[in-house]
């Protein structure tokens, strides 16, 4: 039984930013990397929050994320960008990327910042929330390290290339972020060190036999692509895309190193106060969802939420409970 305590949202925040500050991170830089990783954990995405804050510290210490470097402008055109990341630190770079994106949408209704030579972003649904909550459409994706196989494949030649999608919603927002694999490492990970089994499939174990066990499929390094042949399908487009928007590196070519380093990354952010029909959009959305929330479920303790609406339920409780977090990580960051 794996051993969990809950940590109040200030002291977590408290504890990433003096971490922060030891390996070199500014002030400014400190608290919104901080403000970050905290806010993903409060959300209830610990994989890419409270968990994963130890390996982001060490890509620090190993020189892999350079904590004051900023983004340079590249080459642009109307409202489209492309900027490197100059290794700088994936979160911040990812924020910043997405605000110019927003930017250049008030100016010309839509705006893409495309992004190479950067880091892990960490939760891609960060970036989402934060435009949609300032009322724009987002969408966004990154490539990654070779970690999943084509269909039909046995060795990893795709990314789970991460993908999201925001709309505005009720002053919140409906949030989509999706990997192609059916699990993120990150999850698979978390339930491995809960000693829990995944709902269904999530990869193959080392004898290329599907299963719901996270450690055989970390074991193997054989993910299952979301969908089979689709997701493989879209992880190798959106690799293309993301490597040829942002003249940065592909999935291929970041797998050289053998380290997740120098992703190439894409943020569009909409501006639909733009369009014609922007005084109907949110009666629109509202009937979308209610229809939706209508939905029969075989299971009357079962409830279909919209993406996102999960969130905002767990988010509401760490708030006022504390954020559950298991006990020998936490340990492990107060050491850092």
């Amino acid at each position: 039984m794996v051993s969990t305590i809950n940590i109040s949202s200030k002291k977590m925040f408290t504890e990433f930013h003096r971490i922060l500050l030891s390996r070199g991170f500014t002030e400014e830089n400190a608290l919104r990397c901080a403000q970050i990783f905290t806010n993903n954990s409060i959300d209830g995405i610990y994989s890419h929050g409270v968990n994963r804050f130890a390996t982001f510290i060490k890509m620090v210490d190993d020189g892999y994320v350079k904590p004051n470097n900023t983004p340079s402008l590249k080459s642009k055109h109307a409202g489209i960008e492309q900027w490197d990341g100059n290794l700088g630190a994936g979160p911040l770079n990812a924020m910043f990327a997405t605000d110019i994106a927003i930017t250049l949408s008030q100016q010309y209704g839509i705006g893409c910042v495309a992004l190479s030579n950067t880091n892990h972003w960490m939760r891609g649904g960060a970036y989402g929330w934060h435009a949609a909550k300032k009322g724009f459409v987002f969408i966004g994706w990154t490539n990654t390290i070779a970690n999943m196989p084509a269909w039909g494949a046995v060795d990893n030649r795709l990314g789970n290339n991460p993908l999201v999608l925001a709309v505005p919603f009720n002053n919140e927002a409906i949030v989509l972020d999706m990997a192609m694999s059916q699990y993120s490492f990150g999850s698979m990970e978390l339930a491995k060190m809960k000693d829990e089994k995944l709902l269904v499939n999530g990869g193959y174990d080392t004898s290329g036999q599907l299963t719901n066990n996270p450690s055989e499929i970390i074991a193997s390094k054989r993910a299952l692509p979301i969908g089979y042949w689709k997701g493989a399908g879209l992880s190798l487009l959106l690799d293309i895309l993301a490597t040829i928007l942002s003249g940065g590196s592909s999935t291929q070519e970041i797998s050289k190193n053998k380290i997740e380093a120098g992703l190439s990354q894409v943020f569009i952010a909409i501006d639909i106060s733009r369009l014609g029909n922007n005084s109907s959009i949110s009666n629109l959305i509202d009937n979308i969802i209610t229809d939706y929330h209508q939905s029969v479920t075989g299971d009357e303790k079962n409830k279909i939420l919209f993406p996102g609406e999960r969130v905002l339920q767990t988010r509401k409780n760490n708030l006022a409970n504390g954020i559950p977090v298991i006990k020998n990580i936490w340990e492990e960051i107060l050491q850092l």
